[in-house]
């Protein structure tokens, strides 16, 4: 499944639909695993778990093996996870089991599909996961509820589980040979999680390359920084693209000045009232978020490949008749990838801080009032407290920016004595990525305010007037002093909830 086929089941509702070949692949593997494993040795199916797998289990208790290793790990703590990540994790489970390399009965992929197709969604508490073997405590919560236990949200409250499933006409599912270790085990949960990351970074830097076009309309900068002929010489695809899509933007600017016709001609001032080249937050964009753009395709790469994996431990494999053993389940793909993000958007987030700054401050860019205050000044104080806000929560980013994949800590009698810690690093990427939102939101609404400074809205360029009208219908421009706050959070779910294409 690609990533855009995942987006329309996460996002436009798409229903889950179980496919006939699926349906037989499945069939087939538990069906072979349920022969295969009447006579053998197998983890997770008459064997105890993680340091207890040395203990075989008696016959008669096999069944309350797989109940126990449900409830036994449902120990998570803290915030539990919006209804979206919990979406994606479920699909993420799903998608493993439909490879036929698990030999779990095709009633657990109906249970979740049923789930996603119904807006079912368990309380999974965030914290819990060290990502090996994989999410076991996020994903144990998960399969509470599967099993009729715990707690889920459904119609936009929490409720208990049975009581869903009831309204649902839904029968609570019932382990066969593995399915409470198949559930629990894997890298669903942080990839899920890192699938929506990647999407709201992805429509992130989309508002960022246009804002910082605006940036570059607003104060008049000279459009050869953009050239392909300068930006083609530095060899990275990432910087190319970014600058050819500013350069499509721009393209019906009236804005942005030639070189060649302001500059290049004969002159005889001695100090050049207009920047002869704009500080580097204007400048250099093109560098700053090119390498975003290669690290968020890089991690959509990564990220679509695990989701198409087999992350469960022991792997069913009918074609050599056999069942493997080995570490599938570990999350360091993804944890890698997460800590990359979270770096990326920090520095995108970075970026609108400095080019929101470079407006705010009437010394530097000598065209706006001091915080593109349109009041009396001293009186009234237009955007200058909302840049607190957007300072102090970069500043957040960058903390949140260091790498969480090397704080591997031995647990589990050290059994699991180097682990991914991938839902971590997903839930940390998850926050800088919320944080930079706020940042874009603060910056957009100060870019409105500009623009209504300079009175330049009609020689902007087309997307760049359209995302104006979008921003003063939610935060009108302002002279008097009013709270800003629930305009900032309007702005937002708008950015969230909104796509642009260049």
């Amino acid at each position: 499944m690609q990533i855009s086929e995942i987006e329309k089941i996460l996002f436009e509702g798409k229903k889950l639909v179980i496919s006939a070949e699926d349906r037989n692949r499945i069939e087939r593997s538990y069906n072979f695993l349920k022969e295969f494993s009447a006579d053998k040795i197998i983890y997770g199916i008459n064997t105890g778990f993680g340091p207890m797998a040395q203990y075989r289990i008696p016959d008669d208790e096999l069944l309350s093996l797989q109940y126990n290793i449900i409830r036994s790990h449902s120990t998570g703590a803290g915030e539990p996870f919006d209804e979206i990540y919990v979406k994606a994790a479920m699909l993420s489970r799903y998608m493993t089991f439909a490879s036929g390399k698990s030999g779990v009965h095709i009633s657990a992929l109906e249970m979740l599909a049923a789930f996603i197709n119904n807006g079912v969604y368990p309380y999974i508490p965030q914290h819990g996961s060290v990502g090996a073997s994989g999410d076991l405590v996020q994903l144990a919560h998960l399969a509470l509820t599967l099993i009729g236990e715990g707690q889920v949200f459904y119609k936009g409250e929490l409720r208990p589980t049975a009581e869903a499933m009831k309204e649902l006409n839904l029968t609570p599912f019932q382990p066969h040979i593995r399915e409470g270790l198949a559930l629990c085990n894997g890298t669903a949960m942080m990839t899920g999680v890192g699938l929506v990351n990647l999407h709201y970074a992805k429509r992130l830097l989309s508002f960022a390359v246009l804002a910082s076009v605006m940036v570059n309309e607003i104060v008049s900068s000279y459009d050869d920084f953009l050239a392909p002929e300068l930006n083609d010489l530095k060899n990275h695809k990432g910087q190319m693209r970014i600058a050819q899509w500013m350069t499509n933007i721009a393209a019906s600017s009236h804005r942005l000045l030639k070189r060649e016709v302001e500059l290049y001609r004969p002159h005889e001032e001695a100090v050049f009232k207009h920047k002869v080249q704009p500080f580097y937050s204007l400048r250099c964009i093109p560098q700053i978020l090119g390498p975003v753009l290669d690290t968020l395709d890089f991690s959509e790469k990564i990220l679509e490949e695990e989701f198409n994996a087999v992350d469960d431990n022991p792997v069913v494999d009918i074609e050599t008749q056999t069942v493997y053993h080995g570490g599938n389940f570990h999350g360091d793909y993804i944890s890698f990838e997460m800590d990359k993000m979270k770096i990326a958007v920090t520095k995108l987030t970075m970026l609108m801080e400095r080019q929101f700054n470079y407006l705010c401050h009437d010394k530097i860019n000598e065209i706006l009032p001091p915080f593109m205050n349109l009041g009396v000044i001293g009186l009234n104080y237009g955007v200058q407290a909302m840049q607190f806000t957007a300072t102090s929560t970069t500043a957040e980013c960058q903390t949140l920016s260091n790498p969480m994949c090397v704080h591997s800590i031995p647990n589990n009698n050290d059994n699991q004595d180097v682990v991914s810690m991938g839902t971590n690093s997903a839930i940390l990427a998850k926050r800088v990525i919320e944080n930079a939102y706020q940042v874009m939101a603060i910056h957009l609404i100060g870019i409105a305010q500009a623009i209504d400074c300079l009175k330049i809205k009609n020689d902007l360029s087309e997307q760049s007037q359209a995302l104006y009208t979008d921003i003063r219908n939610l935060v009108p421009a302002f002279v008097k002093d009013t709270p800003k706050y629930e305009e900032i959070a309007l702005v937002i779910d708008f950015l969230k909830n909104h796509k642009i294409d260049f």
